[in-house]
């Protein structure tokens, strides 16, 4: 009975006397297990790289904005404008469907001053809950408190990029800034948001909204004196706003006047829906590539199903050599199956290897450098399903060419010339 080692052995010996076919066919094999890991890697690295730029924004939260009535619904005819108050701030409060709340004053045509330069980022009137609905990293001090809103405390805390432009290489932590001739204390210091080359968020400002409301006010024919630029909620249940924005809807038409059914009447923006949408885009081209990859790979398994086939019909002579002097069909079948498994087998350990290095290199020298896109990285369950494909094509390309080999009958075999 022929050992395993001498099966292998002859198999290798097969595959180094055809160097060329094998090495076509192994290229093959490997490019298309490559394409499939780095197609899926890509799709991947879109989607990893849209939800970090989301994060930069904020977690589970829906913005709203000042908004107009329509007359008419679906008309733009007599529409009427209204702005939210620190009342409608509290009711929405009260919502069992919502988790947080916070609301948000900001000016533009505000200009901050310290004894060494001047900026004019934006000044945003906040409540110290604002840092937990949105991404604000503290990186020195502290954020606003319910003691500055309470005692209506004139204290700032700086953007990353206005504390470089107001304080170039000083200490700030206690010193002074105006804003708009106006003095306040700075308590803290806000770390980088990056957004690639829109630095717009590090140039922001803080303040307490009550302070800002007192100073600061909205300006406009018919605009309440403690009228807001918007309001920021989170929804109870995290990652859903089925519920919470129905229900928000209700209280701000019911307090301004108008029906709920209006959607017109509001301006908003759910980042929650909104990655939901850019996980569905970014799941259907992982399905496109990964398919895309897995016919390439399925193209190099009928090339190795056909080479072998070939091989076989070059082999005609031999094979009937084996079963005149004893070979059994079992052993002729396990050599070309081996010989076919062993050939998708390193190729697509190649093509693992290869991509995946390809894509760790690309990690290295690419990664927070494109906004909105992290380099493409090998995804475990696209390897998984490279090797089930290669499997399952190793087998398919050993056992059909193995048993047409071993059907051959030893005298007819030896009849053949070759």
């Amino acid at each position: 009975m022929q050992s395993f080692s001498d099966t292998l052995g002859q198999v290798f010996r097969a595959i180094a006397a055809n160097k060329l076919r094998s090495f076509l066919t192994m290229f093959g094999i490997a490019w298309g297990v490559g394409s499939l890991l780095v197609l899926v890697g890509l799709g991947e690295g879109f989607r990893s790289g849209q939800r970090r730029q989301l994060a930069t924004f904020g977690n589970d939260v829906v913005l709203m904005f000042n908004g107009t009535i329509p007359a008419v619904a679906n008309q733009h005819t007599g529409m009427r404008p209204y702005q939210f108050t620190p009342e409608d701030v509290a009711a929405i409060r009260k919502l069992p469907e919502i988790r947080s709340v916070t609301g948000l004053l900001n000016r533009n045509d505000l200009y901050e001053v310290s004894a060494y330069a001047n900026t004019s980022g934006q000044v945003l009137g906040v409540e110290p809950n604002f840092a937990e609905i949105r991404f604000v990293p503290l990186a020195e001090g502290r954020f606003i408190d319910a003691a500055d809103l309470a005692e209506r405390r004139r204290v700032v805390v700086l953007g990353y990029k206005s504390a470089q432009l107001l304080f170039p290489g000083r200490p700030m932590l206690g010193e002074t800034i105006t804003i708009n001739d106006v003095s306040f204390a700075v308590v803290g210091r806000v770390g980088t948001i990056s957004r690639g080359n829109n630095d717009s968020d590090n140039q922001k400002v803080y303040v307490p909204i009550a302070t800002m409301q007192d100073l600061f006010a909205m300006k406009g024919d018919n605009v309440p004196h403690d009228a807001l630029t918007s309001i920021q909620y989170q929804p109870a249940t995290h990652g859903d706003t089925t519920a919470a924005v129905p229900a928000v809807h209700r209280v701000v038409a019911e307090r301004h006047g108008f029906d709920p059914s209006m959607k017109d009447a509001f301006q908003e923006w759910d980042t929650i829906q909104e990655e939901h949408m850019i996980g569905a885009i970014f799941t259907a081209m992982d399905v496109f590539l990964g398919g895309v990859g897995i016919v390439t790979l399925a193209l190099g398994a009928v090339g190795i199903i056909n080479i072998m086939l070939v091989s076989v019909t070059e082999r005609t002579r031999e094979i009937g050599v084996l079963k005149a002097i004893g070979a059994t069909r079992r052993s002729i079948l396990t050599q070309f199956f081996w010989e076919g498994l062993l050939l998708t087998g390193v190729s697509g350990i190649i093509g693992i290897a290869v991509s995946g290095g390809g894509m760790w290199v690309l990690q290295q020298l690419l990664t927070g450098k494109i906004p909105g896109f992290d380099p493409p990285r090998l995804v475990p369950w696209s390897a998984a399903l490279a090797l089930g494909s290669l499997v399952l094509c190793g087998v398919v390309a050993g056992i059909y060419p193995a048993s047409k080999a071993a059907e051959l009958d030893p005298i007819e075999a030896l009849r053949r010339e070759t």
